[in-house]
């Protein structure tokens, strides 16, 4: 690692001993940016990795709500501003009981550079909530998003930070935020994305990150000799992005035979039936366990960790950070898996990145791979401001775009810096912090 880098790596451990999410994502970063570091001496006289890697705000607030008992809940709040050199801040709202300071500055991180590498004009940033959506009741959801959105609207606007979904926000969740911003403010504007399409949204918008995953490990695959048709899929997950990266991968010609859950997952060699998973999913609000009653061919297994010893083709973890260990990459090394695509945010442990690359397994990185989802909420923004909206085709057309403009970005940055032109990992790092830096540089210290 360059000499810069590794002083402000230590520093930042030194600062935040308790942050071990974000110091994974840091570390990742930083450690791949020794061959732009070592030509650009004067970032480090700008102290630009400094200001790169702090926030620029944080902002943390309580929620209090009112469950169906009548009994007063709190929750904490918050928003994490990370970047706005290239745009307002973009990134999601992530409603999970997991949902922590680290676990936000780590996803404000990575959301700089993949919002960098789509080529859109948008920052980087984060948010959520520890509140946890399942079980609640739709009243108490509304009233949870309701006090949320009272405190968040002064920190939020078109044209100052843009929030969207994320695991735990979906249209239901976006929709009572829209109303309570709208209804404070009494404005109508593109203040989040993910909004129904009665209101404001995109058309392809559910979709975009499942489809684009897919575009990405397409262009990534035709580059290497392969395609994705053919191929047998695991997906990790079962929620928007895993339904859609399922949706996308088999009009590609691919057979996905694994999905999961947060308690198991199924296995169905015939190829699994979409269908059934979205009306368990999407309609019913089930869990994954209930496929094995629709489909006989469907097994289910307890744990989710066991999805990754079937034997595979290409592996997408799809759900959530770290659920790709090293003992995962080696049952899926022994298990034939050639190409890896991260769907979820940073779902690969380092360790494991590693094993996976110096096997020579294809390696999709989530701030590259997964980018089509913000891409997608960047034209939704687009289309708020011209007051127009486009159809599903164009917009999936402009999705497909960008992803093939990601893919190439990230493999000339992999041919120009990294030690092999399939390390995309460091392709995608360099690439999306060149244009974050370029700017950063040029409006001076702040």
């Amino acid at each position: 690692m360059n000499d810069y880098a590794s002083r402000v790596l230590e520093d930042l451990k030194a600062r935040n001993p308790y942050e071990p999410e974000f110091l994974q994502a840091a570390t990742e970063m930083l450690s791949s940016l020794t061959p732009v570091l070592d030509k650009h001496s004067e970032y480090e006289r700008a102290g630009l990795l400094e200001r790169f890697v702090e926030p620029e705000r944080v902002i943390s607030f309580r929620v209090a709500w009112v469950d169906d008992q009548g009994k007063t809940q709190v929750n904490r709040g918050y928003r994490v501003q990370y970047n706005s050199a290239i745009g307002p801040y973009k990134g999601g709202l992530r409603l999970h009981p997991s949902v922590n300071l680290s676990i936000l500055k780590f996803l404000g991180l990575e959301q700089i550079l993949k919002n960098s590498l789509t080529g859109q004009p948008i920052g980087g940033g984060k948010g959520g909530s520890d509140f946890d959506p399942k079980g609640k009741s739709d009243r108490e959801v509304m009233a949870f998003c309701q006090s949320f959105m009272t405190e968040l609207y002064r920190h939020i606007g078109a044209y100052v930070d843009v929030p969207a979904g994320d695991i735990g926000t979906g249209a239901r969740e976006i929709g009572y935020m829209y109303g309570q911003y709208k209804r404070i403010k009494g404005l109508n504007e593109g203040v989040l994305t993910g909004k129904g399409i009665s209101y404001g949204g995109s058309l392809t918008r559910k979709e975009a990150t499942g489809y684009g995953l897919c575009y990405f490990m397409d262009n990534m695959l035709t580059a290497n000799g392969r395609t994705m048709n053919e191929q047998t899929v695991i997906i990790s997950g079962s929620g928007n992005v895993s339904i859609y990266a399922c949706e996308k991968a088999t009009e590609l010609g691919a057979k996905v035979v694994a999905m999961s859950d947060s308690t198991g997952y199924i296995h169905d060699p015939q190829g699994v039936q979409l269908d059934v998973i979205k009306q368990i999913k999407e309609v019913e609000r089930g869990r994954i366990s209930e496929y094995v009653r629709h489909v006989s061919s469907g097994k289910y297994f307890e744990g989710c960790a066991g999805i990754w010893s079937i034997p595979c083709d290409i592996a997408l973890p799809c759900a959530t950070q770290n659920e790709l260990d090293t003992k995962a990459a080696k049952a899926l090394v022994q298990g034939g898996c050639f190409a890896v695509g991260e769907g979820a945010n940073m779902p690969t442990t380092l360790e494991a990145t590693e094993y996976l690359l110096a096997k020579g397994v294809l390696f999709a990185p989530g701030k590259a791979a997964n980018a089509g989802g913000v891409a997608t909420s960047a034209l939704e923004m687009s289309q708020n401001s011209m007051r127009h909206n486009w159809t599903f085709e164009e917009v999936d057309r402009k999705l497909r775009d960008i992803m093939r403009n990601i893919f190439e970005k990230t493999a000339e940055a992999a041919k120009t810096y990294a030690d092999s032109p399939t390390n995309y990992v460091i392709g995608a790092n360099i690439a999306g912090f060149l244009k974050v830096a370029d700017a950063m540089m040029a409006q001076g210290i702040y």
